[in-house]
């Protein structure tokens, strides 16, 4: 499905209620385009953290691959649950969630071999030590207005000594442009300005939103949400990844970092 206007993009105040309703429409009306543009790079079954390709049977973020085995795992924003197809192929019990029906019916649609849940991230419908592992590849946290809310529900459904590993846009980011030639290297923007990007429609309404967080906030954040930071993974971009993703691209990423990942753990 493609959009029926051009929506406004400016900076406002934006709360979690709004973001939410937002994103599901979003995504609910662009899972089509996005899978049919990225679903050849994500494949049907394999665990890619960003636009710069760096896969999770390399990464071994979560752990060996041949320990994943019999582990129950939650992926968040799983789109058409790709990760977790990975992670069923080794043996883990994944469930995949998301806030968008439309996402979930591609997930459906490449196969019926990992349960799917349809819910916001923001109020997880499991019982309290329900996952021995958790995951997000750019699901769910640079959309919410608290993220310290989601990630006490991560930490809530996780058993002690869990493993919480998630992917988001790199928050230097902000401070460029979201392009990908030339034009997006030079600063245009203060890294320091939290204020969300929302896309609203004629009446004013949110119809996209995202958040930014400065890297010292999403460390807080995953102190406030009850995790220990274990590592902070910065992507480089590979050689042989030669594609354009937004402002992703060959030339911006040999030269800033465009992806953050946060390996946390549950005390």
């Amino acid at each position: 499905m493609t959009e029926e206007y051009e929506p406004e993009a400016t900076r406002r105040a934006t709360d979690d209620t709004e973001s939410s309703r937002a994103s599901r429409g979003w995504w609910d009306r662009n899972a089509d385009d996005y899978q049919s543009e990225h679903g050849a790079f994500l494949g049907d079954d394999r665990f890619v953290w960003g636009p710069e390709g760096l896969d999770e049977a390399d990464a071994a973020l979560l752990g060996p691959a041949d320990g994943l085995k019999g582990l129950d795992i939650l992926e968040i924003g799983a789109g058409a649950a790709q990760c977790s197809r990975w992670l069923a192929a080794r043996g883990a019990r994944p469930v995949a969630l998301d806030l968008s029906h439309r996402q979930l019916q591609h997930a459906r649609r490449i196969g019926d071999d990992v349960p799917l849940v349809e819910a916001d991230a923001g109020a997880l419908p499991f019982a309290d030590g329900s996952f021995d592992l958790a995951c997000s590849a750019y699901g769910a946290i640079p959309f919410v207005a608290d993220p310290v809310r989601v990630l006490r529900e991560v930490h809530r459904v996780l058993r002690p000594g869990g493993r919480w590993v998630f992917s988001v846009t790199h928050p230097i980011r902000w401070a460029f442009p979201d392009e990908p030639g030339p034009e997006g290297l030079s600063v245009a923007a203060s890294y320091f300005d939290r204020t969300p990007y929302v896309e609203q429609d004629d009446a004013g309404r949110a119809v996209y939103v995202e958040h930014h967080r400065t890297l010292g906030d999403r460390v807080r954040d995953v102190v406030a949400g009850g995790f220990r930071l274990v590592d902070l993974v910065e992507p480089e971009w590979p050689e042989w990844n030669t594609q354009e993703w937004g402002g992703w691209s060959p030339l911006r990423g040999h030269l800033i970092p465009g992806t953050a990942i946060f390996v946390c753990e549950r005390g």
